[in-house]
């Protein structure tokens, strides 16, 4: 049963927790070299357990007139739309249209114990930089002589609920909800869909609903749909019930509608998209929180048709948690080792392979990721675009930073990256949640 927490009490129990808040938010330990927790092998040290985990939120200020994020010399950065209302996910149409998901939470969870009140409490801090009221839409951005400045700017379809991922295979454009993947008729040019949309299947949403975006993608014949739904926890806190088919990629049949789960063991995937040499399908994890700023490793994978990677039981592969009880030694015993680490807590949403031309050669074939940023660690972590490169479908070197600035040298919030999208001319699109701000990264002629 959730506790019934009155604003008295509430009140109480922030006064009380967050001078120890604000201690672990001031501690001294240090992180690894990042260089160590990001690639193959990342180093895992020692877990802890906390009675209130170390939390430091960056505090939001927005972007400032004139202010944008900052690029290498090889690139330029420039505002495709301003004023939006939450900004999440971008999906590039064939016709070189942009669809832009702009969406909040679809409400507040229960409260279970006195930290879950603190630990939402602090994370509003870092999320609520710019809200400006109405959101859960689509909104449609048409850049026809690919300027950068759109010469359309039109509300695309409008009372979502918590919309996340979108897919378009022939006429048939698919949204996910939070709690459903819904089809509209779509025709090439149009600015609006006024029709009513058909649920093809519903997916796992309240009331809990922890991890609430549902990304989602198309494979390459179009006959299924790839869906990630997250975990309704940290480490199953809320019973093990509450999991049932979350954690987890589903496949749904397009013509029908009946799914399976594809993937299990993932705490939070999203960014779901091919991987355009191998065709694998690859998706970005948050995965759990609680047992040190410098554990677990957000991650890139592939994913295995029927492969386990770990949560809640493991992370990383085969490292147990102790938390979670009883144990499954059964499960940890085949839990696959994630590809590719990001850095702990640098909260991965986006994920986008580049295909394009037009961007430097250095940046052809590899992965652009946008890393949301850490609220439950010491030292910040993420807020940034990065690069990994590939060849023959696999990470093949260091993650580089592409776009950066998001987190002022003040430690406060001008922005905080989310999905990201290659639009026709080969630029790479980033959503920007907090800044509520599309940025479109083209060439800059200088090496």
């Amino acid at each position: 049963m959730s506790i019934d927490l009155t604003n008295a009490t509430h009140l109480k129990l922030g006064m009380t927790l967050l001078a120890g808040l604000c201690l672990a938010g001031c501690s001294k330990e240090t992180a690894p070299d990042p260089k160590t927790q990001v690639g193959g092998r990342p180093d895992l040290p020692a877990l802890k357990q906390y009675l209130m985990p170390p939390m430091h939120v960056a505090s939001v200020v927005g972007w400032k007139q004139g202010e944008k994020p900052k690029v290498p010399d090889s690139l330029q950065i420039n505002a495709l739309a301003t004023g939006l209302q939450h900004p999440r996910s971008l999906y590039a149409l064939p016709n070189g249209d942009i669809l832009v998901v702009e969406s909040k939470a679809p409400g507040t969870e229960p409260i279970k114990r006195p930290k879950d009140f603190i630990m939402k409490w602090v994370e509003s801090w870092a999320t609520s930089g710019g809200d400006t009221g109405a959101s859960n839409r689509i909104t449609l951005l048409r850049d026809s002589n690919g300027d950068g400045k759109p010469e359309i700017q039109s509300v695309f379809l409008d009372h979502l609920h918590s919309p996340f991922g979108v897919a378009l295979v022939g006429n048939d454009l698919y949204v996910a909800n939070t709690d459903a993947i819904v089809r509209y008729p779509y025709h090439e040019g149009d600015t609006k869909i006024t029709e009513p949309g058909q649920t093809l299947t519903e997916l796992p949403g309240g009331p809990i609903d922890h991890h609430w975006t549902k990304s989602l993608t198309a494979s390459p014949d179009g006959a299924l749909l790839y869906v990630g739904v997250g975990s309704n926890s940290n480490i199953t806190e809320n019973g093990i019930e509450a999991e049932k088919n979350r954690a987890a990629i589903l496949e749904v049949e397009r013509a029908t509608g009946r799914w399976r789960i594809f993937a299990s063991g993932l705490r939070n995937p999203n960014g779901l998209t091919f991987e355009p040499h191998s065709h694998a399908l690859w998706t970005v994890v948050n995965e759990r929180d609680e047992i040190g700023p410098n554990l677990v490793p957000d991650y890139l994978t592939s994913v295995k048709d029927g492969g386990f990677y770990g949560w809640p039981y493991s992370y990383f592969g085969q490292n147990v948690d102790p938390r979670v009880q009883p144990p499954r030694p059964d499960l940890v015993a085949k839990a696959t080792v994630p590809d590719y680490a990001l850095s702990s807590h640098v909260a991965p949403l986006g994920l986008a392979f580049y295909t394009g031309d037009s961007l430097p050669s250095s940046y052809r074939g590899g992965a652009f990721i946008g890393e949301h940023g850490s609220w439950n660690r010491p030292q910040l972590n993420g807020y940034k675009v990065v690069y990994v490169p590939f060849a023959d479908g696999h990470p093949n070197g260091p993650a580089q930073d592409v776009v950066t600035g998001f987190l002022g040298e003040d430690e406060k919030s001008r922005g905080r990256p989310v999905g990201l999208a290659i639009d026709k001319s080969g630029a790479l699109l980033i959503a920007d949640d907090v800044g509520n701000t599309v940025w479109r990264v083209t060439a800059s002629g200088r090496l």
